[in-house]
């Protein structure tokens, strides 16, 4: 993008961001005939530990929040920037944002949605009071004064955003962001109702409290038992929308899951048994959906819990971790070795893989004893830790196939699960040694992978820090131009090899049982799925 006046709008949409520039709903082929009962039922891995917008940081909550609330923008079935409550945009520079909300937006209550609610909602986000774990989200795109804001040197009511009126919300950035506009489908950048937050506090998100924008509206929640929602009459595309219901079922075992999809209880499971995958590629082809996705699975050491700050033993086992076993043997559903963070699937960018990639497993393994008995580890003082991992079957397996690899070095590892909730505390807290982790992008671009590795992140668990890489980083948001930005993350690529904060195992592919009544299912590299898209065929 030039930094020549810029109207972005619903006719501009196709060129800009490869888009639809039709209204973002379900989209019924034309002869469908449509089952007279329109629900739809996920799995959807673990209960939800909050469905505030902006106290969420997970996959599980985020599912259930796209059905509920909607930003100034969503993501189509391909990934592409649409309109949401914004119905067009405009910038001079990349950096002064101005948005136009459609006037026929309300919440559930049947109150109009303004600019005044995504002021309210955006210095909600950065505010210390709200403790938000994605508060950084807005620090990212150099919203001014996010920065001190977040660090409490300023107050909130400082943040640079604005509602002219009702209808038009201003941002202004400290530098210029060709990319802004597309990070505003995330659950962090979500209004919510300020007079419901302030009547009910943090009940405010309970059935019968709670007030949403989008789709649906909460209906009911039991917990480790169920998440209903409903379609919202007063959702401003209502007339597009067609299934009337979703339950969202917390089903930790992924054999579980599918032992219930395959009763017909669940219309589309969240996940896949690695062991069974290939007896359902055999039985129900049609059934098993696999698409790519921007995400990499890998392990994080904690810079804070010794060794684990002495980069020869970091390096030295991720080295040791054969990723072609994981990626072809222990999981074999497309996924790839992951070598680097930011994965292939990314938009826009190709990562260049490390010079020890290119070393053979046995020649990995070799050099990393040589840097474990450097380390002062070895038969007479093996290196003991723990690794932990949240509840689930398949992180289990590659747990386990880990320790093994691990082992042949004399490294004695004890492997610790825990379900998401106390998963997700304990890391924050940084009351581990070694944890799995995975990071799906909030956004198709190469940043939203390279920046949790930043020293401030709200996801640097680990507490890597590398003010050279934080330089990079900041310096790529100075950057229009898009080669630019690559050149500068293939150097901050570079730095997490040499440093090796992460281990990266493989890259991400979404895989899951999905029935062939189920309508509109997309195959969005960010898995932005909305039940809105979506419709049941008569079967």
């Amino acid at each position: 993008m030039t930094h020549r006046k810029t109207i972005i709008n619903t006719l501009l949409l196709t060129a800009l961001f490869g888009g639809a520039t039709l209204a973002h709903a379900a989209d019924v082929p034309a002869g469908t005939k449509l089952a007279s009962e329109q629900t739809l039922v996920k799995g959807n891995g673990s209960e939800p530990a909050t469905l505030d917008p902006h106290k969420t940081e997970g996959t599980v909550e985020s599912n259930i929040l796209r059905d509920l609330f909607e930003g100034l923008v969503t993501s189509g079935p391909k990934g592409e920037t649409l309109p949401g409550v914004a119905e067009s945009w405009e910038t001079k520079d990349n950096k002064h944002y101005v948005f136009h909300l459609r006037k026929d937006a309300k919440w559930s209550n049947g109150d109009p949605v303004t600019a005044h609610d995504f002021e309210f909602a955006f210095k909600r986000a950065v505010d210390p009071k709200t403790a938000s774990p994605y508060s950084w989200y807005m620090e990212i795109p150099t919203i001014v004064n996010a920065t001190d804001i977040i660090a409490g040197k300023k107050p909130s009511d400082t943040l640079g955003v604005k509602a002219v009126d009702d209808h038009t919300f201003e941002v202004q950035l400290e530098k210029a962001v060709p990319y802004f506009v597309s990070m505003l489908s995330h659950t962090t950048t979500y209004p919510v109702p300020k007079k419901v937050i302030e009547k009910f506090g943090d009940k405010w998100t309970q059935p019968g409290n709670m007030v949403s924008n989008g789709a649906y509206v909460l209906k009911d929640w039991v917990v480790n038992e169920r998440v209903d929602v409903e379609r919202n009459p007063n959702y401003w595309n209502n007339g597009k929308t067609v299934i009337n219901k979703v339950t969202y079922l917390p089903i930790q075992s992924t054999n579980a899951e599918l032992n219930r999809y395959l009763a017909g209880e669940v219309d589309l499971t969240y996940n896949m048994p690695i062991e069974r995958f290939k007896q359902m590629k055999k039985e129900l082809p049609k059934e098993v959906q696999v698409s790519g996705y921007v995400g990499t699975y890998y392990y994080q050491y904690n810079f804070k819990h010794k060794p684990f700050d002495d980069v020869r033993v970091r390096t030295a086992l991720s080295y040791a971790i054969d990723r072609n076993v994981i990626a072809d043997k222990v999981m074999g559903k497309g996924e790839t070795p992951g070598y680097t963070l930011v994965p292939d699937f990314v938009d826009g960018f190709k990562p260049v893989a490390p010079a020890w990639s290119k070393l053979t497993q046995a020649e990995r393994d070799a050099k990393a004893k040589e840097l474990l008995t450097e380390a002062g580890y070895g038969p007479g003082k093996p290196l003991k830790f723990e690794l932990l991992y949240n509840t689930d079957d398949n992180h289990k397996k590659v747990a386990v196939a880990v320790a093994s690899m691990w082992k042949k070095l004399g490294v004695e590892v004890s492997l610790v699960n825990q379900e998401w909730k106390t998963y997700l505390e304990t890391k924050k807290q940084g009351n581990f040694d070694v944890g799995r982790a995975g990071w799906i992008a909030d956004y198709n671009e190469a940043s939203s992978m390279l920046d949790l590795m930043q020293t401030t992140h709200g996801n640097n668990d680990g507490k890597y820090s590398n003010t050279a890489f934080d330089k990079l980083m900041s310096e790529s948001r100075n950057q229009v131009d898009a080669q630019a930005r690559n050149n500068l993350y293939v150097q901050a690529e570079e730095i997490l090899a040499k440093d090796m904060p992460i281990a990266p195992i493989y890259q991400y592919v979404t895989s899951r049982m999905v029935k062939p009544y189920v309508g509109g299912y997309p195959a969005n590299p960010l898995d932005n799925i909305y039940s809105k898209d979506m419709y049941i065929i008569a079967h």
